[in-house]
């Protein structure tokens, strides 16, 4: 996992106002994933009680974006694609994701570059997650 420079060449975790932001992108996040019809497929392969899933997304967000490694030192090498191919991840769950993602990088992101930037590498990291047909990333042909 690789720090993300802002123009500036600071990380984006710092440059968007650090662990404060994070926490409240999260909550922002999840709190959509509860009240979006659109999220309702993507809210039930969640538990019941998100603080725990909070946490760590907390924690690899952070670490993702150039923050502190709390994620990597917690959990070891985040294998995002594995720790999720239990989980039916196809184009539609992939937009319901960013659909979320998108409004809460709005609600929380002040700076429209950082929050772009932030959303695109997103965007290619949510299409890179499709464990189920047609994600043109996998060679080894179709998933169940």
């Amino acid at each position: 996992m690789s720090a993300q420079p802002a123009a500036d060449g600071i990380a984006l975790f710092a440059h968007i106002g650090g662990a404060a932001t994070i926490d409240r992108l999260v909550e922002v996040f999840y709190a959509r994933m509860d009240s979006l019809p659109e999220a309702a497929t993507i809210r039930a392969l969640h538990p019941a009680d998100l603080g725990p899933v909070k946490e760590v997304l907390k924690r690899y967000l952070g670490e993702w974006l150039g923050g502190p490694p709390l994620y990597s030192a917690e959990r070891g090498h985040p294998r995002l694609r594995q720790r999720h191919l239990g989980f039916p991840i196809g184009a539609a769950e992939r937009d319901a994701w960013l659909l979320c993602m998108r409004g809460a990088l709005d609600e929380t992101v002040a700076d429209t570059a950082a929050r772009e930037a932030i959303y695109e590498r997103m965007a290619g990291l949510a299409d890179w997650m499709r464990n189920r047909d047609g994600n043109p990333h996998d060679t080894g042909g179709a998933r169940p």
